[in-house]
């Protein structure tokens, strides 16, 4: 578990150090979560979650997804829909392992705050002392993120 928090310190260091938009902020669903996004090209970003999924389990998520529209909803802020593939790790009661994805709606203010409403479908695999199995939910996220 200590190698897992170091490695996505880590992680995090390293794409703090680049001059890309991120944002970094809560989401809440079955869970709570810390979520971290950094723009990779384009507008195309990469989120990265940790948090208690059901409040029982550490989960770890990554997501790559791809800006599929801006809308010109408003005068001020910027809309924008996404999606993405990625993959979960889970520990706690049982351990798991899954391919995930994100479809979203955002919001950014033209002052730095970011609302987002979306959806991760989650298909994999669980093991614990009791046995294995599979497992598949679609969990729907809001978030606040402080945009950077």
């Amino acid at each position: 578990m200590k190698k897992l928090f170091v490695i996505l310190t880590l992680a995090a260091v390293s794409f703090a150090a680049n001059a890309q938009p991120r944002a970094v902020g809560l989401k809440l669903g079955y869970g709570a979560e810390v979520s971290y996004q950094h723009q990779i090209k384009g507008e195309d970003f990469l989120e990265a979650t940790l948090g208690a999924y059901a409040f029982n389990t550490l989960d770890v998520a990554c997501t790559y997804n791809f800006m599929i529209e801006r809308p010109q909803w408003t005068d001020k802020g910027e809309w924008g829909f996404y999606a993405g593939p990625g993959a979960a790790l889970g520990f706690g009661q049982a351990f798991h392992v899954a391919a995930t994805g994100q479809v979203g709606l955002e919001y950014t203010f033209w002052f730095p705050l970011q609302l987002s409403f979306d959806l991760r479908p989650e298909l994999g695999i669980w093991a614990a002392s009791s046995g294995v199995g599979f497992h598949w939910s679609i969990t729907p996220t809001l978030g606040v993120r402080y945009r950077f």
